[in-house]
């Protein structure tokens, strides 16, 4: 057993209201930059659609992902043969459309227009070539199924129901049970980029499992792009270099969640760590059967309250405050303990570590429009046993189609409900109400208490570098560039309002005391003798 520290997010889809808030703040903190105008680390995507970009589920088309070919993993792309072939004509490359063509709108026209008996219009402009441009798509055209049945059934998770369900339910469906997924980088034990990368510049970090880009290395190929799955690695065309969410490392290093966590309006991300056992991943992702990978993915996740694996993890020189935090991981509790928080397209054996708490609100509203009480336990577990459009519509999401790990965690949060209710409105709790889901009242009372009321501290369980370590985390290949040469024309406050600052220049704390401090005390920065150290999953450290 080799234990590893890997930094994890759950979802908490009841509560997502598909704001956008996330994915504003972090394009301001990371994508607010010439050439990257059309990434979105975070993005918010309606269910049923497309996605973004479009279709990126459809692995037939885009090839991502691996695939287990006479009982060994491969990339679904093909091997370095085929992929050295193909090195300078990818076919699998999503195209700015597929994205969208990212736009501005011609201001001036506005504030220099003469008076006159019409409104001045301020003309679409697209800030790739800046012609004028007809808008026809954007990261979230799919927002409340704008088109309706024109493009919610081009989604690929719905085309593969389809077959079991009438245009008449179907459509019924998407009006019934629509929700929102909000996306980031998965940050995978089993990176499919991480592979495809012909330069190594891609790389998964041994402290905390973080996927980031060595810039340095990076030379465009673009074959981590076509790699990915879920499509979040992105090509910055001004650069020539590839970008990816960086799971806000400069902010978890020092104990703060990501920006897109901070900033949720509806406190639905929930940070921690996992322990695993590093040895046994990629016999887990490469078993047979896509029903049998989302408890071979269980299987890795280790025990951090076993004496045994503390031990193990001493001897792997993971830090004692770094086990601690394991054990009071609320990912850990969400999907091992609870067995509630489930993962992102297991069938891509990736073994993705953003999970999801697939949604229960929209089985509730529909109980309600038929004169049903909506929390009532019986009432739940009949709708979720007969409205099985929905849990095989979630089961492609989140199960490789396996509709019974979907059903059972909406029946321990339609349990919740119930038994919460009743304590609430004063009468005596029922303890038959968690029996039936198999849990004691306890534990589906701290269930209770985590999902619906739990303080920041409890959401957000993030151990800090430690400060002997700090040297070998400074500036780890960034994707924000820096120096006389960048190529970039935007900076800290937005476009052209100066060159961006790489992470390193700041002392290891100022972040964190800049942000919780009451007082305002002036940045001071170093001009010179900043390092660029990357660490590797090896465990080595280099430096230019």
């Amino acid at each position: 057993m080799r234990v590893m520290a890997q930094m994890a997010m759950v979802m908490n889809l009841d509560k997502c209201i598909g704001c956008h808030t996330c994915s504003v703040t972090c394009k301001q903190a990371w994508t607010n930059r010439a050439g990257v105008e059309y990434v979105w680390f975070n993005n918010v995507e309606t269910r049923p659609g497309q996605g973004y970009p479009r279709t990126h589920e459809d692995q037939e088309r885009w090839k991502g992902g691996w695939k287990v070919k006479r009982g060994k993993l491969k990339l679904r792309a093909g091997g370095r043969l085929r992929r050295l072939a193909q090195i300078f004509n990818n076919p699998d490359l999503p195209t700015l459309q597929d994205y969208y063509e990212p736009w501005t709108y011609e201001y001036d026209m506005l504030l220099s227009a003469p008076l006159g008996e019409h409104t001045p219009v301020a003309r679409p402009k697209s800030l790739i070539s800046g012609k004028d441009m007809k808008i026809t798509w954007s990261a979230n055209w799919d927002d409340d199924l704008a088109g309706g049945p024109g493009l919610a059934p081009k989604d690929p998770v719905l085309a593969r129901i389809k077959d079991q369900v009438s245009d008449r339910v179907k459509m019924e469906f998407e009006q019934a049970f629509m929700f929102y997924l909000p996306r980031i980088c998965e940050h995978c034990l089993n990176p499919a980029c991480v592979a495809s990368c012909p330069s190594g510049a891609m790389y998964k970090r041994s402290e905390d499992g973080i996927v980031l880009v060595d810039q340095d290395r990076c030379r465009g190929w673009r074959m981590c792009v076509s790699g990915c799955p879920y499509k979040k690695v992105y090509f910055n065309h001004r650069t020539g270099k590839a970008e990816k969410c960086t799971m806000c490392y400069p902010r978890i290093e020092v104990g703060m969640p990501t920006v897109c966590s901070e900033t949720c309006v509806g406190r639905l991300r929930y940070i921690g760590l996992f322990l695993y056992d590093a040895d046994k991943v990629t016999a887990a992702a490469s078993v047979e059967n896509e029903h049998d990978l989302l408890e071979a993915q269980l299987d890795l996740l280790l025990d951090p309250d076993d004496p045994q694996v503390q031990e193990a993890a001493r001897r792997d020189d993971i830090p004692e405050d770094w086990i601690d935090a394991a054990r009071r991981s609320p990912v850990y509790q969400l999907a091992k303990v609870y067995r509630v928080a489930l993962p992102l397209h297991p069938e891509y054996r990736t073994m993705p570590m953003v999970w999801y708490v697939p949604p229960l609100s929209p089985v509730v509203d529909a109980l309600r429009e038929t004169g049903n009480d909506g929390e009532d336990l019986g009432s739940l577990f009949g709708a979720l046993d007969t409205l099985r459009i929905p849990i095989e519509y979630l089961a492609e999401l989140f199960t490789a189609g396996d509709p019974g790990p979907v059903s059972a965690s909406l029946r321990r949060l339609a349990a919740m409900r119930a038994y919460m209710r009743d304590i609430n409105l004063g009468r005596e709790p029922r303890p038959e109400i968690p029996a039936a889901v198999g849990m004691d009242e306890e534990t589906l009372y701290e269930m209770y208490r985590l999902l619906a009321i739990a303080k920041y501290e409890d959401r957000y369980v993030i151990p800090k570098a430690h400060a002997e370590t700090a040297r070998d985390l400074e500036e780890l290949a960034c994707a924000v560039d820096y120096g006389e040469n960048s190529g970039s024309a935007s900076g800290p406050f937005g476009e052209v309002s100066g060159r961006p600052v790489p992470v390193a220049v700041e002392t290891f704390h100022a972040l964190k005391e800049r942000q919780t401090t009451e007082v305002i005390i002036p940045c001071q920065l170093e001009s010179s003798g900043v390092s660029s150290t990357r660490r590797r999953a090896s465990g080595s450290v280099t430096s230019t």
